[in-house]
């Protein structure tokens, strides 16, 4: 699997280990939240992936996160299944270059 190179300031150093744990833990709640039909959560959580995301440096999980959230709204649940697929295979693919 080819890995996804996200270039990060130094200064978030500390920072990035937790901020990518949290984003593998809301992948898991997306993916509960898509089992049980729960749109809301889904919107929400890619709300907040949304928002997060490029302040870190990710934007494709920024990107992600707003087509989470666009889905949910019209609650399209194949397109929610894809993209639930494809964070989490970017989750497990990235890895952090500082800079």
């Amino acid at each position: 699997m080819e890995k996804v190179q996200v270039t990060v300031d130094a200064e978030l150093r500390e920072l990035i280990p937790g901020f990518l744990e949290n984003r593998a833990k809301d992948v898991a709640r997306m993916e509960a939240a898509l089992e049980s039909g729960d749109y809301d959560a889904l919107k929400r959580l890619g709300h907040s992936m949304k928002g997060v995301g490029g302040g870190y440096g990710f934007h494709d999980i920024t990107r992600m996160g707003a087509e989470i959230e666009q889905a949910a709204a019209v609650r399209d649940e194949t397109t929610l299944r894809r993209l639930c697929i494809l964070l989490n295979e970017y989750m497990q693919r990235v890895t952090v270059i500082y800079a």
